[in-house]
């Protein structure tokens, strides 16, 4: 296991000695997980050594001064301004933060106007930063062009935030990956990078991620209305028994695969009435 032991104490800073009975077909069984875990350290490696060139090439496209560490990346998601959720997502030391996710419903503007909906998505969030005192980031990534841009830089002004920095990432020609334009304020013109250009795949897997996070949240927040919605028509379906039927079932996929057996178990449902609920619903 010299290979093993060498790449542990590199990465660990100090010896690391791999001691083991070598025998039979436990020798066997050694001998592969040896192999497994070297190559699964190796990988490990290679994709953090990957993520540090590519941030460090996304550092000098910007002409970056200090390092970036942190990252974050606002999308906004609805159906035809249906059920409006705002993303915003965290790159950090070279992965995606989960822990720091957050999602922001949208209620307070004009159905489908992504403008507003940014505006407020962006300063709700750096309202919470600045009322915790916690971290902001070196770099925050907004999905769209120059009108989002400009509005997420406004929300920002209005917090006193100016020196933060800002980049729109809009789709190119025929959306098309590869083809994205990079938008900065007071610039005139984008930014385009090559499709292989390190930097353009970072910030690709950033604002991917910031889009599925949003449309995650953008489904599950339709579902649920339009789950009530339906429950709503209902006669007999209170706040009550709708939201034991939700809870149940976990929502409206759930709902529509129950049974009338599985309806009529549910506190406060009759049979009559689970009856009626199956009918309705399907």
């Amino acid at each position: 296991m010299t290979a093993l032991s060498e790449l542990l104490s590199a990465q660990s800073q100090r010896s690391v000695e791999i001691v083991h009975a070598r025998r039979g077909e436990r020798r066997v069984w050694i001998d592969m997980a040896e192999q497994n875990a070297l190559l699964a350290v190796g990988q490990r490696i290679a994709q953090q050594s990957t993520q540090e060139s590519r941030v460090l090439a996304l550092q000098q496209v910007l002409e970056f001064p200090e390092p970036i560490t942190r990252i974050e990346c606002f999308d906004i998601s609805h159906t035809m301004g249906e059920a409006t959720v705002g993303s915003c997502v965290v790159y950090e030391q070279g992965a995606m933060k989960k822990s720091d996710y957050r999602r922001f419903n949208v209620t307070s503007t004009d159905a489908g106007d992504d403008y507003a909906a940014m505006r407020e998505v962006v300063q709700r969030r750096y309202r919470r930063v600045i009322d915790a005192e916690a971290t902001l980031p070196d770099l925050v990534l907004i999905d769209g062009g120059k009108g989002q841009l400009g509005v997420a830089a406004d929300a920002l002004a209005e917090l006193g935030l100016t020196e933060m920095q800002l980049i729109g990432v809009a789709k190119g020609e025929e959306r098309k990956p590869g083809l994205e334009q990079l938008w900065r304020p007071g610039r005139d013109t984008p930014l385009e990078l090559a499709a292989s250009h390190p930097a353009l795949h970072l910030i690709q897997q950033i604002r991917d991620e910031a889009h599925r996070f949003a449309i995650q949240g953008h489904r599950a927040r339709r579902g649920k209305a339009r789950t009530g919605s339906v429950l709503e028509k209902i006669d007999g379906i209170g706040t009550k028994r709708r939201q034991r039927l939700l809870t149940r079932f976990g929502g409206l996929k759930g709902l529509l695969s129950a049974s009338v057996d599985d309806l009529a178990q549910v506190e406060g449902v009759s049979r009559t009435l689970a009856e009626r609920i199956y009918q309705q619903l399907h």
